[in-house]
């Protein structure tokens, strides 16, 4: 299937095209996901555990959109990574302000976000020496396991799950918080290799620009 090519289009075009309102929407529908976290009843869980389902599949579609549509915009491109960081951050938060998370999980939380504030610094960073730093396999990688960890976590209580004629106890809680630590072990490697990218990066431009002045 053949993509789109992008228009040029206004910012205030941008705004209105559907690919960047499902994003808006996605950021809208956080406090929602909240609120019902904050009940903390097994049905408002499972109601959060949809909504939030919900939020990320419009992150596979509104890009799926914008590529098919040839609406891929600036707008989009701070929109979209920002829905993302603002969805998973904040859950994260919330869900240790519950109680729902034990001290490690604290310590991890508090991790990933001082990881997220650093690699965007590091960015923007980058962009004004003129160096592009593109999205990494393992940072992707983390992105959907903490996805996938954050939805356990919300589910939160154990149920038994049946298997044909097996049948066992699962710890969504427990699963999630497994999942939580190793995200954070693929946020800390991804994060060790966007630093070594952008050093490398500098240096190559400088050597550059020492050869052109000798």
């Amino acid at each position: 299937m053949e993509e789109a090519t992008p228009k040029r289009t206004s910012i205030r075009d941008d705004a209105i095209n559907l690919p960047n309102l499902l994003t808006m929407l996605r950021i809208a529908l956080i406090p929602g996901v909240l609120f019902l976290l904050w009940e903390g009843t097994p049905k408002s869980n499972f109601w959060a555990a949809i909504l939030y389902i919900g939020t990320a599949l419009t992150d596979l579609i509104d890009g799926y959109l914008a590529r098919r549509w040839g609406q891929i915009s600036v707008l989009g491109k701070f929109l979209d990574p920002l829905a993302d960081k603002l969805l998973v951050m904040a859950t994260l938060i919330w869900l240790a302000y519950l109680g729902r998370l034990p001290f490690l999980g604290v310590v991890a939380v508090i991790i990933m976000i001082g990881r997220e504030l650093s690699i965007t610094a590091l960015r923007t960073i980058a962009m004004s020496e003129g160096v592009v730093m593109a999205a990494m396999r393992a940072g992707k990688d983390k992105t959907a396991l903490q996805m996938v960890a954050i939805l356990m976590l919300i589910v939160h209580q154990t149920y038994t799950v049946y298997f044909g004629f097996y049948e066992t106890e699962f710890d969504f809680a427990g699963v999630g918080l497994i999942l939580l630590y190793i995200s954070l072990g693929l946020a800390l490697f991804s994060g060790g290799e966007y630093f070594k990218i952008f050093v490398d990066a500098v240096d190559a431009k400088e050597e550059r620009l020492t050869q052109v002045s000798s």
